[in-house]
């Protein structure tokens, strides 16, 4: 699958918005559901089924979990500077 498969829906898709937006409005809540669902079941089964990604997924996780508390860190950090730097 190539970038290319991915942008031209995409483009298509914010172009028919584009172009529809003053009609009625369709109901898609519950298409888009039932598709995310599926989307996840699929991730998912993919995931189960390799196992050298299984075997990957511990340090996966961990690195996920340092990236995602060094983050937080980091944003209260600058927003604490930035609120100093506002009161000054």
């Amino acid at each position: 699958m190539t970038l290319l498969s991915l942008i031209i829906p995409l483009a298509v898709g914010i172009l028919l918005g584009y172009l529809l937006r003053n009609r009625k409005l369709v109901k898609l809540d519950k298409a888009s559901l039932a598709v995310i669902v599926i989307l996840i079941f699929s991730l998912g089964f993919g995931i189960g089924s390799n196992n050298e990604l299984l075997k990957a997924l511990p340090k996966v996780g961990f690195n996920a979990l340092i990236i995602s508390v060094l983050t937080i860190l980091f944003s209260i950090a600058f927003v604490k500077a930035g609120r100093r730097m506002v009161k000054t």
